[in-house]
């Protein structure tokens, strides 16, 4: 068992799996870094520091506060702020993604549409001759 464990784990895929998730984790740590530590402050200065995660609705009289934390201490809220704040963070990461993957499918057009070198007479009959003579 423990035989078939080691060969399932280092098949390719799985190999690619790991790499994959390993750096993705790494990718989406830039990407948020992107969002919160650059774009966000960005927004936040063109609306005069504006910011939408402490914006709520009370859902009980009880509720006095004027932060979002105490405010869910205090009883039910709607944190339609935060929502709407996740949402916007959403949106700009997959904008950036998209710009990203928009770039790479670029570079590998421009890889894929490398021509191909014109062949000389004599080696288009070479290629021919070797061509017959793997058929045969």
């Amino acid at each position: 068992m423990l035989k078939e464990f080691r060969e399932f784990a280092m098949k390719g895929n799985v190999v690619d799996l790991a790499v994959g998730v390993i750096i993705g984790a790494a990718f989406g740590a830039i990407v948020t870094s992107l969002v919160g530590d650059v774009i966000m402050p960005i927004i936040g200065a063109i609306t005069g520091g504006l910011d939408f995660s402490n914006y709520f609705t009370s859902l009980s009289k009880s509720v006095t506060a004027t932060n979002l934390a105490d405010a869910k201490k205090q009883g039910a809220v709607l944190a339609w702020g935060n929502f709407l704040t996740l949402t916007l963070n959403f949106l700009i990461i997959a904008f950036v993604l998209f710009v990203v993957i928009r770039a790479i499918n670029k570079l590998k057009r421009k890889d894929e549409a490398a021509p191909t070198p014109k062949l000389t007479k004599q080696e288009e009959l070479l290629t021919e001759i070797r061509d017959l003579l793997k058929k045969s």
